[in-house]
């Protein structure tokens, strides 16, 4: 099973890096210190379970680097290929321990949310964007209160699940894949699900990076083609980001992540603020966007 899920992950992602290769050498992107050393520290951190996605967005967000509505296609496809490469640390060290049908099942649902996903994120309006990356912000904030507050499921130590439980969970990672698209990270949410359920936290890891590889790499392309990204951010965050992952995987630190978890928490409780301020903002421009043009398009009567 591990390499029935290896295989399609390393395939999809030498694709997905050739598509990024040419995508790079035609636009002649360079990449900036900043976005390396972000890319380095969001990595590192995910990496030991505290996520990439909403600090790299608060930072986005923050700095102004990236338009919000490129932020959410921007970060997936700059953390695809560090995705990979902690899928095939923790499925090599702990795939094998997890149930092959959720742990398939898991992965492919999302990656298939994640193909529906890719394109409706770039047809979707700016402020839908900025509201539902807001929302995502917010869970993620609460998820790091709870886990320092010790409030955070503590899970179990199945590795695997019931039948009916083993569904909700694949049809949930569809939904996630979708989600993933807008910026809203999957760890959070699979590992609270999933601890939920009775999984051991440590066998989420598997199922969590695992689905990430392989729909960053599979969606990554279409955002890719699209051409609606920062490329320069997107390389930063790459090569920042592989190195970051090695180090945090292999070698053993001790830090008071609970510290860094609430500095984490006020900063995307801080962009999320933002991001739910320029939503509002958005949406009130639109409606009277709307207004005046069937005003202008109103035919007087003769």
């Amino acid at each position: 099973m591990l390499v029935a899920l290896l295989v399609p992950i390393v395939l999809a992602t030498l694709t997905f890096t050739a598509v990024l290769l040419k995508a790079v050498i035609a636009r002649r992107a360079t990449p900036t210190l900043e976005t390396i050393g972000l890319g380095a520290v969001v990595s590192f951190f995910d990496t030991l379970g505290i996520g990439n996605f909403a600090p790299s967005t608060a930072w986005l967000k923050f700095r102004r680097l990236v338009p919000d509505r490129l932020i959410p296609p921007t970060i997936l496809v700059g953390l695809t290929i560090t995705a990979v490469v902690e899928s095939i640390i923790f499925l090599l060290r702990l795939g094998v321990k997890v149930d092959p049908v959720l742990l398939a099942g898991c992965i492919i649902a999302c990656t298939v949310g994640g193909m529906i996903g890719a394109p409706l994120v770039h047809r979707t309006r700016v402020w839908i964007v900025q509201f539902v990356v807001a929302i995502g912000l917010t869970l993620a904030a609460i998820a790091y209160g709870m886990t320092n507050l010790h409030m955070f499921p503590g899970g179990g130590i199945a590795s695997s699940l019931p039948l009916a439980l083993t569904v909700i969970a694949i049809a949930a990672n569809f939904i996630i894949g979708i989600l993933l698209n807008y910026g809203v990270g999957n760890y959070a949410p699979t590992l609270v699900m999933l601890s939920l359920m009775g999984m051991d936290p440590r066998l989420c890891f598997p199922v969590m990076a695992g689905a990430a590889a392989l729909m960053g790499s599979t969606a990554g392309i279409r955002h890719l083609n699209t051409g609606h990204i920062d490329l320069r951010v997107v390389l930063g965050l790459t090569l920042g980001g592989i190195p970051a992952v090695f180090v945090a995987a292999y070698i053993v630190v001790t830090m008071p992540l609970e510290i860094l978890r609430w500095m984490v928490l006020v900063v995307v409780l801080y962009a999320a603020a933002i991001m739910f301020q320029s939503a509002i903002r958005g949406r009130r421009e639109h409606r009277a966007e709307d207004a005046t043009a069937h005003v202008a398009g109103t035919v007087p009567s003769p």
